[in-house]
């Protein structure tokens, strides 16, 4: 089963997430800041990392940066509400997929697919 570090914090949003790709058959370790994040990098390895950039704590890049450090390998997926936030995310994880909010979880199922298997 693949794995994936979910760091979103809003509430609802991690849950609905957490589901969806739960559902879809993924093991998958949620936190609601950056900074649990971080934490629970130990807790891999993981086959993705999905984070929302604007959290509190450390944000979703410096999350990506020390996973990224961890496990060079490791795919990275950003969401976020901003277009501003998703521009920096570009340039700090060039390889990282990023989408803006709203996002239906039907997308992102498919991203997370679609990412993985690349």
């Amino acid at each position: 089963m693949k794995k994936i570090l979910l760091a979103e914090d809003e509430d609802s949003v991690r849950s609905f997430l957490s589901r969806a790709l739960q559902r879809a058959g993924y093991d998958v370790i949620s936190c609601a800041d950056g900074d649990t994040a971080i934490l629970a990098l130990d807790q891999g390895p993981y086959d993705l990392l999905l984070t929302d950039i604007v959290m509190p704590g450390a944000d979703g890049i410096e999350v990506a940066k020390r996973a990224a450090q961890r496990q060079p390998e490791l795919k990275i997926m950003f969401i976020t509400g901003f277009a501003a936030v998703a521009l920096n995310a570009q340039k700090a994880s060039p390889n990282a997929k990023v989408l803006e909010k709203p996002v239906h979880l039907r997308e992102i199922v498919t991203e997370v697919e679609r990412l993985i298997a690349a």
